[in-house]
């Protein structure tokens, strides 16, 4: 059996995707695309698919991560293109590799977040900002399936900066104004229980600073991996598995980083 992982984005409107509308897209996929899949065993046999991870509905991503089984061997740049093609625009195939490493989920274990704030200047978030990061906690409340549930949304934001609206990711919201001011926020936040998720940043800006946008925040994942504690980069999760296939073993070496967020304030 062989495994391959693949790196997929949530891109523009595709956003608004839901997990399952990506898990029934992608297996739809699967069979234009030929691929000899493996099936877990049972009355109702599925696709051996495993996710890590994924985005909350309404987040674009650029680095989604999951891994599938296979019966026959296939090359992964091949594979990737095959499945790229049977995908809809947006929900786009960008890596495939062979796992040759144990552990993806594992190495998941921070995010970096861009936070588009429209209607927000670049001054009055770099001081929202700077109020944050100063603050020992951040006390934000969550409503859960088991009712509202109240954290702290401080101890999981490792690094926190305004940039510059220029170095935006073009999320391709053609509808939004560009006349109007448009902050960006670009922060690592890392993996914990409960989630801290980039809504809770904002309700943690709107608590401490009353940093409150006129329109939703456009959110987007840009990258996920292992977080360096000592630099505060994230590492790209794939890296161990291209250089094993390199060396033909499975010793996995020191992971490349990701961008981090530019500008000061870490915590």
């Amino acid at each position: 059996m062989q495994r391959i992982r693949l790196r997929y984005t949530k891109r523009g409107r595709l956003r608004f995707t839901s997990h399952r509308d990506f898990q029934r897209a992608f297996e739809r996929a699967l069979r234009r695309a030929e691929v000899p899949m493996a099936y877990s065993a049972g009355f109702t046999p599925h696709p051996k698919v495993s996710y890590a991870n994924a985005a909350p509905t309404g987040t674009g991503s650029e680095a989604e991560y999951l891994e599938i089984a296979l019966t026959a061997p296939r090359d992964p740049d091949t594979l990737r293109k095959l499945l790229d093609e049977s995908m809809p625009d947006g929900l786009d195939i960008t890596d495939a590799v062979e796992a040759r490493t144990s552990g993806l989920a594992d190495r998941l274990t921070a995010s970096i977040w861009e936070l588009r704030l429209n209607g927000v200047t670049e001054e009055e978030a770099a001081e929202a900002v700077g109020t944050f990061l100063a603050s020992e906690s951040v006390e934000v409340q969550r409503r859960t399936k088991n009712g509202m549930r109240s954290f702290d949304a401080r101890e999981a934001v490792v690094e926190m900066a305004a940039v510059p609206a220029a170095e935006a990711l073009d999320a391709g919201d053609g509808d939004r104004s560009t006349a109007e001011p448009c902050a960006i926020l670009r922060l690592v936040v890392r993996h914990m229980t409960p989630a801290v998720r980039p809504d809770d940043v904002l309700s943690g800006l709107r608590a401490v600073a009353d940093l409150a946008p006129p329109v939703p925040a456009a959110v987007t994942r840009l990258a996920q991996g292992l977080l360096d504690e000592e630099s505060g980069t994230v590492t790209d999760p794939l890296a161990p598995d291209r250089e094993a296939a390199r060396a033909g073993s499975t010793t996995a070496p020191a992971p490349a980083t990701a961008k981090a967020p530019e500008g000061s304030g870490s915590a």
